[in-house]
């Protein structure tokens, strides 16, 4: 434009580092010079516009201390490196709950999914040349079957002489898992001595035959409850 060399559209130094024109000046008189130019482009520090997370989820019970996510850049400056850290704003529940080495998101505590579902945190991430770029995520726990802890019994005594067959006590487990259910079975092993007097319907305990406390005062049985994901857990009740 007259005399001022324009350029058509934004330049980017990652996509073209210099341009080689051809131009030629024309005098009054009709006369021309012409000369070759390479203009070259200063490469600038630009801004991170994104940060990416190997994993948006983990696991129930993990380790403390475990490395949940590898954390990394986009930013338009190839080669360039990149700190993170944890910064206050708007999303950042959860931010005590992990800390940072490096490039690395760590869980200070073991996490449990029937505590706490989910985790918000607020990273940053800044280049070399100082620029940020903050972005918020949530984290997501992985709800896996956990192993039944306990079993229970409405009653741990019957009276002698009740008809065979007659239910003696129900049943019931102790489970991190909410809702899970449970199916129980008489398991041989150290204290099923008396397996034999009884059996399970669902979960009731049933005697098979009238008790009778001059015969017998006490009964030794060993109990196993499963839940729906296959754990079980085994437990000698008199």
């Amino acid at each position: 434009d007259g005399s001022n060399l324009i350029i058509n559209s934004s330049p980017d130094y990652e996509t073209q580092e210099s341009y080689s024109i051809r131009l030629q000046t024309t005098d009054s008189g009709g006369e021309t010079y012409v000369e070759v130019f390479t203009l070259n482009v200063n490469d600038l520090n630009e801004t991170p516009t994104d940060i990416s997370v190997t994993s948006s989820s983990f696991n129930e019970n993990i380790a403390a201390d475990s490395i949940v996510a590898a954390l990394s850049s986009s930013d338009e400056d190839n080669g360039d490196t990149h700190s993170y850290a944890l910064v206050d704003g708007e999303g950042d529940t959860d931010n005590d709950v992990f800390t940072i080495d490096g490039s690395n998101l760590i869980i200070n505590s073991s996490p449990d999914y029937e505590t706490q579902e989910s985790y918000s945190i607020r990273l940053q991430t800044t280049d070399s040349g100082g620029e940020t770029y903050v972005e918020v995520f949530t984290l997501d726990v992985n709800d896996l079957n956990e192993t039944p802890t306990d079993i229970s019994f409405s009653s741990s005594t019957f009276n002698e002489n009740i008809a065979a067959t007659s239910v003696v006590a129900t049943l019931s487990s102790t489970d991190e898992d909410d809702g899970d259910t449970h199916s129980y079975a008489l398991v041989e092993g150290t204290g099923d001595t008396d397996n034999d007097s009884f059996s399970i319907d669902g979960s009731n305990l049933i005697i098979n035959s009238s008790p009778d406390y001059e015969t017998q005062e006490s009964y030794s049985i060993r109990l196993q409850t499963t839940d729906s994901g296959g754990e079980t857990y085994v437990e000698v009740f008199t």
